[in-house]
C-alpha cells in the first residue's frame, strides 16, 4: 500500500472518530447545512409530532383549569438536542401553524414560549453534549421560557382577552407563575428521561 493511500485511510478513520466522539448525527449538525432527504424527512416527522401533541390539552393546575398543558415543548426540546438550534426553531414555529388559523394570538404566545424554551437548551447542549449539558440547557431554557410566558401574557393577553394589564399582572403570582413552573417541570423531566434513547435511535 502506498504512503498516500495509507494517509487517506487514516484521515477517514480520524474523521469518523471525531464524529463519534462529538455525537454528531448524519442528518443533523454534521451535515454543515446540507438538506439530505433523510434530514428533511426527520424534521417533517418532528413537526408532525409537535402539531399532534399541541392538540393534546390537559388541565394540570386545579386553581386555573382553563389553562391547559400540552407536551409539544418536549418535541421541540428533543429536536433541538438531536439536530441543533435550527431544528428547534423549525419545530417550534411550524408545530403551531395550524393553531394560527383558529387562535392567532394563542399561537403567537405558544411559538414565543416554545422558541424561548428550546433554543437556549439546544445552544447549550450543542456545546456540551453530556447529561450535565442537557440538564443545564433544560433549566436555562425553562427560565427563559418562564420569563417569555409572563412577559407575553402581560403584552398579548390584554389584546384578545379584554383584560387590563393590571388584571393580568394580578394573576402572575397565584396563577401564571405556578402553572408555568409546573408545565416546564413536566417538560424537563420527560425530556431528560427520553432524549438519549431517541437520539440513539436516530443515529441508527
Amino acid at each position: 500500500m502506498s504512503v498516500s493511500s495509507d494517509n487517506h485511510i487514516q484521515s477517514k478513520l480520524s474523521g469518523a472518530a471525531v464524529d463519534h466522539a462529538t455525537g454528531s448525527h448524519a442528518t443533523g449538525v454534521a451535515d454543515s447545512g446540507r438538506w439530505s432527504t433523510r434530514r428533511i424527512a426527520v424534521y417533517a416527522l418532528f413537526v408532525a409530532l409537535a402539531i399532534v401533541t399541541s392538540f393534546i390539552e390537559l388541565p394540570i393546575f386545579p386553581a386555573a383549569p382553563y389553562l391547559k398543558y400540552d407536551p409539544s415543548g418536549i418535541v421541540s426540546l428533543i429536536a433541538g438536542f438531536a439536530f441543533g438550534p435550527a431544528a428547534a426553531a423549525i419545530v417550534s414555529v411550524l408545530g403551531f401553524v395550524p393553531h394560527a388559523f383558529t387562535d392567532p394570538w394563542g399561537a403567537l404566545m405558544a411559538i414565543l414560549v416554545a422558541l424561548a424554551l428550546s433554543l437556549p437548551a439546544a445552544f447549550i447542549y450543542r456545546r456540551d453534549r453530556t447529561r450535565k449539558g442537557a440538564v443545564i440547557g433544560i433549566v436555562v431554557g425553562a427560565l427563559v421560557a418562564l420569563a417569555a410566558a409572563i412577559g407575553g401574557n402581560l403584552v398579548i393577553t390584554p389584546i384578545y382577552a379584554h383584560m387590563t394589564v393590571a388584571q393580568v399582572a394580578a394573576m402572575i403570582v397565584p396563577i401564571l407563575l405556578p402553572f408555568n413552573l409546573l408545565k416546564f417541570a413536566i417538560h424537563a423531566v420527560v425530556t431528560f428521561l427520553i432524549y438519549k434513547p431517541i437520539t440513539k435511535l436516530l443515529d441508527k
